[in-house]
């Protein structure tokens, strides 16, 4: 049985909560929360501690908090010589009190709290320090789990920005789509099909096999009637920009 300590409260340490309190071999022990109504609906009122000092030790910490917040916080867990973890993609293991053992247990998906989700599918991303402690984090990254890749600070740099080009920038361009569609009264949800065939198509083939469009076929007809089409100058630049990359790729 493992036992686990989680700091914080956000989008992230509410799914590890929800996830480890159904795994037979960890017990999920403490969790610290400035504010105890943010996990209240989650655990039962002993397991919620609002001061560092009430912590015990687990045989994992995990410090689930904004990247700014991680060194500050490890610098108030009020023992030594613990294994403790952060869940951030692009922070190094230096952000952690070298008076704990120092780790990174960072899951590579995208959360939002109202919407559930299926750990079993979602990369674990480790790095541990000290060689003989990576045994323990693969462990508990096995419970939860069925993809957990050992992968080092530079690496996980990496996976953190090609994360940002493939999840944050692509959803964010559904909102302009979903905009324009709203300004012109048609329903978003009928781009899901092909958002849906999009997605699928890369399992597949790579994304350069799979690029289709005006950019890739050089129309351009049809790049200036839609730069035409579009009155907001940031959907123009946009549009632009991404129409020259695919063009240089």
């Amino acid at each position: 049985m493992i036992t686990v300590n989680i700091i914080g409260s956000g989008n992230v340490a509410q799914h590890l909560i929800s996830v480890f309190q159904q795994t037979e071999d960890v017990m999920l022990q403490q969790v610290f929360s400035r504010h105890r109504e943010n996990i209240s609906h989650l655990l039962t009122d002993n397991k919620i501690v609002t001061d560092f000092q009430h912590l015990n030790p687990a045989d994992i910490t995990i410090i689930s908090v904004t990247d700014g917040a991680i060194a500050e916080v490890s610098n108030q867990l009020p023992y030594d010589n613990q294994l403790v973890v952060h869940t951030s993609g692009s922070m190094g293991l230096e952000e952690l009190n070298p008076k704990n053992r120092k780790g990174v247990f960072y899951p590579l998906q995208t959360f939002s709290k109202s919407k559930a989700i299926n750990f079993k599918n979602i990369p674990l991303c480790l790095e541990t320090e000290a060689v003989n402690d990576y045994a323990i984090l693969e462990n508990l990254g096995k419970s939860i789990s069925d993809k957990v890749y050992k992968i080092s600070s530079q690496q996980r740099q990496s996976l953190h920005v090609a994360a940002v080009f493939s999840c944050n920038f692509v959803n964010h361009l559904y909102q302009l789509g979903n905009e324009i569609c709203e300004e012109n009264k048609v329903p978003f949800e009928i781009l899901f099909p092909l958002i849906q065939e999009t997605a699928d198509k890369i399992k597949t083939l790579s994304p350069k096999e799979a690029q289709t469009g005006p950019a890739i076929r050089h129309d351009q007809k049809t790049i200036e009637k839609h730069l035409a089409f579009l009155d907001d100058e940031n959907k123009k630049t946009i549009y632009t920009l991404l129409t020259q990359s695919i063009q240089h790729k």
